[in-house]
């Protein structure tokens, strides 16, 4: 009697490792359990067991995801139907998570697979293989989450310790034999930050100025408001280390010291409503006391709030007094009018002819000034003006302007004849002054 042809079962295996540390080497973890899984495949070729050609190999990924690209590509296979058999070297090489096992036990029961394990011998298609797989599971997840346990035990110990246990360091330090050191560069940056922000009590205003500077991230971002804020209350720049929200003594040195950080601490406890508007009120009005309207009479600067948002404006006197539609030019946006003044006062600063008249008036009380220490003065003057602080441009505006009229026809600006004299001898009569000016 002739024997029937065996069936012919496509075996594929599939191997995991959790780190990458050996994969470097010739024969690695990878290597090894696919070997002992070829033998086993081999020693069931009696049973038609043949091995399908490709590999499917996850090295350095945990096996409590299911986002692997190696088991991935093992069950598009399987759907395809070109799998018959799933061999591993161990249960928890496919997946340490008991719900996730679950989920891939039902892609392989819609497609009639087979689950094999070498080192723990059980068959997935009868009730008691089922019961062994889910009790070895167990165990493999209960390992898995006292081993968790294990390591947030030893990183809440360490930290206590004031140890630095990796990650990313704040900025303005460095790791150094697992250690925090402090990186001077950044150090620099981190004292300017925090003493900027006692002087303007603004993230907003303190994040404009830092992206002046060019500070950027550690990981070469710019600077936003948000990670601004978590730099002024991390503990970590007053020598301390912080573990679920409780703070112990640290190893590395402190940048801040404790006065400093106690007064930006009260500032940030304050609402930021209320931050905001201290801010703008210690912003002078560009144009306070310089700007006229077509009758004569004196703009003022004001504000309004909708929807949450502050809108600034200068408004006549006439109109204040005298009700609307008393001057033809009721008010204006205070961005608009301040940004044509100043645009209007820049161009001045870039004439030669400025440069020419204020080198002229200013020599009789340097003789050694020439026209060209002048005309550097100015440029600079004109390329480092959106870096000054509000209050030192209202004073430049204030000293060079003497009048602003506006009215229906646009605005009309007269400059001081001694403004410019005045402002390049204030500066030092070098640019070096004006640089330290806006600094």
């Amino acid at each position: 009697m002739t024997k029937p042809p065996t069936r012919k079962l496509r075996c594929a295996i599939y191997t995991r490792k959790s780190s990458e540390e050996g994969l470097e080497q010739e024969f690695n973890s990878l290597d090894a359990q696919r070997e002992a899984c070829e033998a086993y495949v081999a020693s069931q070729r009696s049973e038609g067991w043949v091995l399908v050609r490709d590999q499917y190999d996850d090295g350095g990924i945990s096996g409590g995801t299911l986002d692997r690209p190696a088991l991935r590509r093992l069950l598009a296979a399987i759907e395809e139907g070109l799998i018959d058999v799933v061999v591993v070297y161990k249960i928890d090489r496919l997946s340490r998570a008991l719900m996730d096992f679950s989920k891939l036990v039902e892609v392989f029961d819609r497609n009639n697979v087979t689950f094999v394990s070498v080192t723990q011998s059980f068959n997935t298609t009868t009730s008691m293989g089922r019961l062994t797989l889910n009790i070895l599971l167990s165990f493999a997840q209960f390992e898995r989450e006292v081993t968790a346990e294990r390591i947030r035990d030893k990183v809440r110990a360490s930290r206590m310790k004031g140890i630095f246990m990796g990650g990313t360091p704040p900025y303005g330090y460095k790791p150094k034999d697992r250690k925090l050191v402090i990186d001077e560069e950044e150090a620099k940056n981190v004292r300017w930050i925090f003493a900027r922000f006692l002087e303007t009590g603004s993230t907003t205003q303190l994040a404009r100025e830092v992206a002046k500077r060019g500070i950027l991230t550690p990981r070469g971002n710019p600077v936003t408001k948000n990670f601004l804020y978590r730099m002024l209350i991390n503990r970590a720049y007053i020598g301390e280390a912080v573990h679920k929200g409780q703070s112990y003594p640290g190893e590395h040195q402190r940048l801040i010291d404790q006065k400093t950080w106690e007064r930006v601490r009260a500032i940030l406890r304050e609402s930021p409503r209320i931050r905001a508007n201290h801010t703008r009120s210690q912003t002078p009005a560009l144009l306070k006391g310089l700007l006229f309207g077509p009758d004569g009479a004196a703009f003022s600067p004001t504000h309004t709030r909708k929807v949450g948002r502050l809108y600034r404006y200068y408004v006549s006197q006439t109109v204040l007094k005298h009700g609307a539609g008393a001057c033809p030019v009721a008010r204006v946006p205070a961005a608009e009018i301040e940004a044509a003044v100043v645009e209007r006062l820049r161009g001045m600063l870039r004439a030669p002819e400025a440069v020419i008249a204020t080198w002229r008036a200013a020599r009789p009380e340097c003789e050694r000034l020439s026209e060209d220490d002048v005309r550097q003065a100015l440029t600079a003057l004109d390329q480092l003006w959106a870096e000054l602080f509000p209050a030192e441009q209202a004073r430049i505006v204030q000293l060079l302007i003497e009048r602003v009229d506006i009215g229906t026809q646009g605005l009309t600006i007269r400059f001081r004849d001694a403004g410019l004299t005045r402002l390049t001898a204030e500066s030092g009569i070098t640019s070096r002054r004006i640089r330290e000016t806006a600094a």
